[in-house]
């Protein structure tokens, strides 16, 4: 995943809130990381733009496109979870809104991950990430249009 600085933005943080988009971009994150927690891929998927670009773990290889998104989504879940019975929830915090002159709206924000299982007292929160998104809007509706996931061993390793 990279690193790279960000495009200069062409829209003030300030008229950015003022415009009602971080709003609009914090509501379409949490109902698409609902869909995710409850590994209901194809909702999950529906939230991406048709031949979205999906990069969400070092250890797997991006993929694109809906149909993808939805088969790695269960497929990952299958891989790390079949025999461990978890509750997985993920936080997005620390949002940044960047709408660009071309309607394109680029996003950067930590998620952090927590996972619970039955009778363990405590969530473990693993892994720290650094996300970086490019929303585009389909049919009125924002969707995501590339995700690159860093977690924070890679940045600090």
């Amino acid at each position: 995943m990279s690193t790279a600085a960000r495009p200069t933005p062409s829209t003030s943080v300030r008229q950015t809130a003022q415009s009602g988009l971080y709003a609009e971009v914090q509501l379409f994150y949490a109902r698409q990381v609902h869909h995710l927690d409850a590994v209901r891929a194809e909702e999950f998927a529906a939230t991406f733009a048709e031949d979205a670009l999906f990069a969400h773990s070092p250890d797997e290889p991006a993929v694109r496109g809906r149909a993808d998104i939805a088969r790695e989504v269960r497929a990952y879940n299958e891989r790390r979870f079949r025999t461990d019975p978890v509750q997985r929830r993920h936080w997005f915090t620390m949002l940044d809104v960047r709408e660009q002159d071309d309607g394109s709206v680029h996003t950067e924000y930590y998620a952090l991950i927590g996972t619970t299982r039955p009778g363990e007292p405590r969530p473990v929160i693993a892994p720290s990430c650094l996300v970086r998104d490019v929303l585009v809007r389909e049919d009125g509706e924002l969707r995501t249009l590339k995700r690159e996931v860093t977690q924070d061993q890679e940045i600090a390793g």
